[in-house]
Order: C-alpha cells, then structure tokens, then sequence
C-alpha cells in the first residue's frame, strides 16, 4: 500500500516479565485504537536492560521464539489487525542465546525472526557475555501493510546492515533500541551521543531512501546509574525529522508514511543507481593494510 501508519511504543519497564509484556500489550491497543497497522516496541522490552552486569541468573529471562511473548502477542496482532515487531531475549537452546525480534503479522501469523548481527561490549552494555551473533542474515518481512527490514540497537551505527536490508526490498527499516546515558555524564557529552545517534540512522534514511523508524526504552534503570534516553523517532526518506519523542515520558505515537516518497526521493537522488558495486569488493575486509 502507499500509505501505512505506523505506531511506536517507548516506555519504561520494571523487573517483572509478566508486567512488561501487559504494559506493552495494553500501549499496542492504544497505538491501534489511533489507527497504527503496524507497531514497533523497544528492545528487550519485557524486562529490565539486564546487559548492565555480567549475571547467570539472567539467563532465566529467556525463552524460546516462538514461545509464551509471541504468542501472546500473536493473539493480540489478530484481534487488533496490526503487525507487531517484538524485540525478545530468545533462548534457542541449552547454552545458546540471541538477541532477536519476532515479527507477528496482522492476522497473527508468525512471519519469522531476525537475530542481532553486531553484538556489543561496553560498561554497563555487556551483550557479548549473553548474545550469540545472528546467523540468520539479513531479513525483511512481506506484512500486510508494507515489507518491512528490522534491525536491533547496536546494528543501527552500521550503515551495511542498512544498505543489505534495504537492498533486499525494505520499505520501512525498523529499529528497536535500547540505549542510554551513565547519569555520571555532563550534559554535553550527552547531548553529542544522543546526536550522533540520531544523525546516522538519518543517514541510513538519506542513503537508501527509505523511512526509519527508531524506538528506545525511557527511564531510570542500573539502581539510577543509566538513564535511557527514549527521544524516539520517524525519518521521512530524505532523513527530515517526522517526530522526535521526549527524552523523559513515555510514549504512544502514530505517524502515518507515504511509502511512494521513496520512488521520488530515489529518482532525483538516485544514489542507488549510481553505486560502483565493481568497486566495493575491500569492504568484506577488516581493515586495508599497505596498497
């Protein structure tokens, strides 16, 4: 279809699974009763940021995809006719886990999953003690209301993973995040961060021309020490700023895309017809050493 509206939920979670999950359920229904088709939540989103620490008692936050989350929201994807992406801490078996978004279709088909592909490892981000790399590739998801790429969090600050995506026929790159700041940072450096993450999804926007559409937790978590920074947002296919969430609240938006802007953007910009792909061959390596 040309036109889609499109939902995102930010908001904060608490130590319960089973609170989270209705919480994101019961915003699902109130971006759905504004008219969302498809509705996108954050990262992780039925518990905690628990990556903060190096923990084995964590692991029991895990399940199987698709599993009790996803088929809960499979129920409420068919009862509403919406899409619902469900970014998920996915156990696939004894002493293997991913982190991996679900994505459900409106009628509540299980469409697949996409496993997160950049795993990082920073203070109080410690996902490489917990996530095994995706192995599944690149995805996109033929929905009922749009073919729809999903990355996760980390994949956002490469703009391969967008290029791929895109390439494989996204109309819509989705982003569940969840990202913060130390609350020991001065509010420069704060500012700086959260621009440099916002401007390169843009970019990804820009390149591919396509829409993006980023979705990050809110609020305190790590006894008070990270506060994630919500500012949420919706980038037309030219990286121009359809919304921004606050960086404080959390939030049900709907913003409705005109996926034809692609087909205009790409024609007078047409950075995809004018890629050199003879000549990207160095990009699979690690780094260009001498001549």
């Amino acid at each position: 279809m040309a036109k889609v509206k499109v939902g995102i939920v930010q908001m904060s979670c608490t130590a319960s699974k089973e609170e989270n999950l209705q919480k994101a359920i019961m915003k699902t229904r109130e971006a759905a009763a504004e008219g969302a088709q498809i509705v996108c939540l954050q990262e992780l989103f039925t518990s905690l940021y628990f990556c903060d620490e190096e923990n084995y008692d964590n692991f029991s936050l895990a399940e199987t995809i698709p599993g009790p989350s996803t088929d809960a929201l499979s129920a409420v994807a068919k009862e509403l006719g919406v899409v619902i992406i469900a970014s998920l801490f996915e156990k696939r078996t004894k002493g293997l886990y991913h982190n991996t978004t679900a994505v459900l279709d409106a009628d509540g088909t299980y469409l697949g999953k996409y496993r997160k592909m950049h795993i990082p490892d920073d203070p109080a981000y410690y996902e490489k003690f917990y996530f095994t790399p995706g192995d599944l590739g690149y995805k996109v998801f033929k929905t009922k209301f749009a073919t729809i790429g999903v990355l996760i969090c980390w994949d956002q600050w490469y703009p391969e993973a967008a290029r791929i995506t895109s390439l494989m026929g996204a109309e819509i790159l989705f982003y569940p995040t969840a990202i913060g700041w130390a609350t020991s940072q001065d509010e420069a450096t704060n500012t700086e961060q959260y621009n440099a993450w916002q401007t390169i999804q843009r970019g990804h926007a820009v390149a591919n021309g396509l829409h993006v559409v980023s979705v990050n937790r809110v609020g305190f978590e790590q006894d008070g020490a990270m506060k994630f920074w919500g500012g949420s947002f919706i980038s037309n296919p030219f990286g121009s700023l359809l919304y921004k969430a606050s960086h404080d609240n959390e939030e049900v938006h709907v913003e409705e895309l005109d996926l034809n802007k692609t087909d205009n953007y790409r024609t007078h910009w047409p950075f995809l017809r004018d890629r050199r792909i003879d000549s990207y061959q160095p990009i699979t390596q690690r780094f260009i050493d001498g001549e």
